[in-house]
């Protein structure tokens, strides 16, 4: 039969299908052999392109690895409609914007028929649920709990969402205040990351705000990051093409660009715009600083940003290597700038102020650096990194000069916040909020930060932090190396707003006026999961805190427990905790870290999360993936065309779950020509003769190869590590039966048995990758699905470290003879193979009792008279053994040196004469050997000398 993946694929999905194969229910068994495994439910805003294939996938390998080795599994699946992105794609719809149609046309394959049924949110979602997702997650085989499927926006979740709400809001986890938000001014509500069409990565910073002030007192603020560089300040920059305001702030007299007045207005100012004008007409102006009360000349510059923090830049050429470059072609030009009445002398005039010292740069560290980078303009792309370097440095190691009075002397990363709290209190300093790149919401608004009265998670709760991280210690965190990133995030995490204006979720449910936002209603939904498929027979209503509170505390938690919350909650407590759950590594600073703070404070440690596996990004053909750029693939497209076990074999075998994957339709079709030649080799086998267990040295070397490859497999499925198991038990095996294959006659009886014997072992360790294929081949080999049969165990008998070893030798010299031949050119009659002497493989000995310490074996074997007068050769060989036996564990260098080398070559004679069409003669070295070219003496153990003739 011809491996036909369409046929094969749709045959097996309607078997799951009509069976319930993967529906979880407790069995009775304890709930330690239950494995639950969960993934983040998608957000329907859009189709599932194959980036979402391979995050679904990897948990799915897993639940179904966890089966095979006897676990109750629960893998379910769930939609997240919470927000405004699919309300802000309707509206794109409706209003019938070009790209949006686009995107749902030629991206998502959406009919024109079709279109109509997406004007409503729950319409739009409800599409891309069942037409791609659903369609989708079945085609790939992933063993998906359906019964247990919800939406956010269902009554009965929103009631779970509202027990949570009120529980912390009870414990005073929850408070409301003034707090700095992500504002997209089109929707004018505050928004999340999962709400950004651009700047998604993007985090807001606190400006310090230098009020420099002109001779009548206006104030002209002017932003940094570097509070401390206010003393190097020699001028100030503004866009002469720029609209600029003069407004009252706060009751004072400022001037800014136009665009910051509507940011202080956003973050809770008092903003009264008096005039606009040109930046133009503020060159030429003189400020004074306030803290040097030094005056500074304001020039023009095209570089300055006013869509950035306040429009106008102060200069410190001194310490940024940016604003020398800048302030050395200013003078160079300092002749045009008479247009604008500056005297060019002036501005020649102006010298650098140094602030700091730091070890390995000169008076002015920012010249240096713009010397030692070679930069020579200000589009230099060496700029920017020459500027970060220096600021970094002086970060760590600058220290303050003699006019910072009491700071004078430290380092700036010990006193940067208490210097600039120091200068805000004598009112020379202020703050503000903003982004240092554009950033844009899903619905095309513009994002700011706003402070808003809004209601916070108090994430920087000293108790709260101190479980969560208690969390962070307990966890498995695949990699191991995410386990900083959860305690870094933990340490800088402040207030979290919880809220929006408006959109798809849940009310807050003490002011319905407000949703609660996405990222906080999906922290615990794991939970609901488990009671999901039993809820319909409770009516909402019934669904208040006592009922949680029985379901989620127990009998006692409540006065009058409700016997169906009892019930449900001994499902809850036969899946919980999360075994594992697998994401995306750029949600560890936002939702896996809120996952692990609501499960810390609203469950018993004994509940908290166990394993959290991080999930690298989807590149294609190289590029990052982009649905509202349509440069995508559909899992439904790539199904068509390669067969769903194709697709996930690729997925899973191109790079660790935690590792960035790139699909590229080249290495796809490779990976099914090969999925087809393994069919074509499997069902070989299955349709031949079952064979005899009559078997050779070379039967029990590929069956002990195949136990150390269930053992590497287990290993790396126990950790998520899916490329290396998918490649120890595919393409490795595939080159042990590929010597295999050279080494035997495949129509013997025991070679017969042992490929049978090793296709059943492999199928089943390939059956979580490719189950279509897997289980239908085990079937027809053995009449069960793999699926259905235990994860293989490493079987006893066949472990053979001494046939590995002696194999391993005849693959050494084969490869070294075709080595010779290759290098040589030349085409032998006869191949001598020649095997070290006693005295060496005593010299050996020597080696393995003393240790690989080259004075203390020579200082051993020179004890030996018969070995001392071999001199120099002895001292040789000791130098090449102690590097054979350092390479090796100790293992491996016993098993080495029990086992007959001269036997072993003479028993491969007649194989290593089919490779190369020669003679083959074995030798030992200190048996009058025939060697016409004294090759012998340079024989080692494990290593003969060859001669060729």
């Amino acid at each position: 039969m011809s491996y036909d993946p369409q046929e094969l694929e749709s045959e097996w999905r309607a078997r799951w299908a009509e069976s319930g194969r993967y529906e979880a229910d407790p069995d009775g068994r304890d709930p330690s052999e239950a494995t639950f495994v969960t993934v983040p439910y998608p957000y329907p805003s859009g189709g599932m392109h194959i980036g979402h294939a391979r995050t679904y996938t990897v948990p799915d390998v897993y639940a179904r690895y966890r089966r095979q080795r006897g676990d109750t599994v629960l893998f379910p699946i769930a939609w997240h409609v919470t927000g405004t992105p699919i309300i802000g794609a309707v509206e794109r719809l409706k209003k019938g914007e070009e790209e949006q149609l686009s995107v749902l046309r030629d991206t998502y394959n959406v009919p024109e028929d079709t279109l109509e049924d997406l004007e409503t949110p729950m319409g739009y979602a409800r599409h891309f649920i069942e037409e791609h997702y659903k369609k989708g997650m079945r085609r790939l085989g992933l063993s998906i709990d359906w019964r247990r499927e919800f939406t956010t926006n269902d009554e009965r979740y929103s009631r779970f969402i509202t027990w949570q709400y009120e529980t912390l809001r009870e414990r005073g986890l929850l408070e409301r205040g003034l707090h700095p938000v992500n504002y997209c001014t089109n929707e004018q509500q505050p928004v999340t990351t999962h709400d950004l069409l651009e700047g998604e990565d993007a985090e807001f910073q606190e400006y310090t705000l230098i009020e420099f002030e002109d001779a009548e007192g206006t104030v002209y603020p002017m932003a940094t990051l570097r509070p401390e560089t206010v003393r190097g300040v020699t001028n100030a920059y503004v866009d002469p093409d720029a609209t600029y305001a003069r407004a009252t702030v706060d009751g004072e007299e400022w001037i800014v660009a136009e665009t910051a007045t509507e940011k202080f207005d956003l973050q809770a100012r008092d903003v009264d715009v008096e005039e606009t004008f040109e930046g133009a007409e503020l060159v030429g102006e003189y400020v004074t600083n306030p803290v040097t009360d030094e005056e500074i000349l304001v020039i023009p510059a095209d570089f300055v940003d006013t869509d950035n923090a306040t429009g106008v830049v102060m200069s410190v050429p001194a310490h940024s290597p940016d604003d020398w470059v800048a302030l050395e072609e200013a003078k160079e030009r300092a002749d045009d700038l008479a247009e604008y009445g500056v005297d060019p002398a002036e501005v020649r005039a102006i010298e650098p102020h140094a602030i700091l010292t730091i070890e390995g740069y000169g008076e002015f560290p920012a010249r240096d650096a713009v010397e030692e980078h070679g930069v020579t303009c200000s589009s230099d792309p060496a700029l920017e990194h020459a500027t970060q370097e220096l600021y970094n440095r002086e970060f760590h190691q600058g220290e303050l000069i003699e006019e910072y009075g009491e700071f004078a002397g430290d380092v700036i990363a010990d006193v940067r916040d208490e210097l600039k709290e120091h200068y805000r209190r004598k009112g020379a300093f202020d703050a503000m909020y903003d982004f240092a790149e554009e950033v844009v919401c899903r619905c095309g608004g513009d994002v700011e930060v706003a402070e808003q009265e809004t209601w916070f998670l108090r994430y920087n709760d000293e108790e709260w932090s101190e479980k969560v991280l208690r969390a962070v210690e307990n966890l498995d965190a695949i990699p191991e190396t995410t386990r900083e990133q959860y305690v870094h995030t933990v340490d800088w995490l402040e207030e979290w707003p919880c809220i929006r204006n408006y959109g798809l979720g849940t009310d807050l449910p003490w002011d319905e006026d407000f949703v609660i936002e996405p990222l906080s209603d999906s922290t615990i939904y794991m939970a609901y999961y488990t009671i999901a498929h039993r809820l319909e027979d409770v009516p909402p209503e019934a669904m208040d805190r006592d009922f949680f509170d029985a379901l989620f505390y127990g009998e006692d938690a409540v006065d009058d427990p409700d016997e169906r919350a009892l019930e449900l909650r001994e499902e809850w407590e036969y899946w919980y905790p999360v075994d594992y759950r697998c994401s995306a590594n750029d949600l560890i600073s936002n939702h896996l870290t809120f996952f692990l703070y609501h499960h810390a404070e609203l469950f018993d440690e004994e509940r908290w999360p166990e394993g959290i596996t991080s999930m690298g990004m989807g590149l294609l053909e190289g590029e990052k993936m982009s649905s509202s750029k349509g440069h995508v693939v559909l899992p439904d497209e790539a199904i068509e065309e390669y067969g769903a076990d194709t697709v996930r074999f690729f997925l899973l075998n191109s790079s660790e779950p935690w590792q960035d994957f790139d699909w590229r339709a080249e290495e796809v079709g490779a990976t099914r020509d090969q999925l087809e030649r393994f069919w074509n080799r499997a069902i070989d086998v299955i349709e031949g003769p079952d064979g005899e267990r009559d078997l050779g040295t070379i039967d029990r070397w590929l069956l002990a190869q195949l136990q150390e490859t269930v053992r590497d497999v287990t290993d790396a499925m126990d950790r998520f590590e899916t490329r290396t198991a998918s490649q120890h038990a595919f393409y490795r095996f595939e080159e042990h039966l590929k010597w295999y294959r050279r080494r035997t006659d495949l129509d013997r009886p025991g070679a017969r048995w042992t490929l049978r014997t090793v296709l059943e072992t492999r199928l089943r360790l390939l059956a979580p990758f490719v189950p279509f294929m897997a289980n239908e081949l085990h079937e027809r080999l053995i009449g069960e699905p793999a699926e259905d049969v235990p994860w293989p165990e490493p079987v006893p008998e066949f472990e053979d470290p001494t046939v590995l070893a002696q194999e391993g030798l005849v693959e050494d010299v084969r490869d070294d003879v075709r080595d010779i031949v290759e290098v040589t050119g030349t085409d032998p009659e006869t191949i001598r193979l020649y095997v070290a002497a006693d005295w060496k493989r005593d010299v050996l000995d020597t080696v393995i009792d003393v240790g690989p310490n080259q004075g203390r074996v020579m200082g051993e074997v020179m004890q030996n008279e018969a070995l001392r007068e071999r001199g120099d050769a002895v001292n040789d060989l000791v130098g090449d053994l102690v590097s054979v036996v350092r390479e090796r564990d100790a293992e491996t260098i016993e098993t080495l040196s029990g086992i007959d080398e001269r036997a072993v070559y003479e028993v491969a004679a007649d194989f290593l004469a089919s490779e190369f069409g020669a003679d083959v003669e074995v030798y030992a070295e200190d048996g009058n050997p025939v060697d016409p070219d004294d090759k012998a003496g340079q024989a080692r153990p494990f290593r003969p000398a060859i001669h060729l003739e």
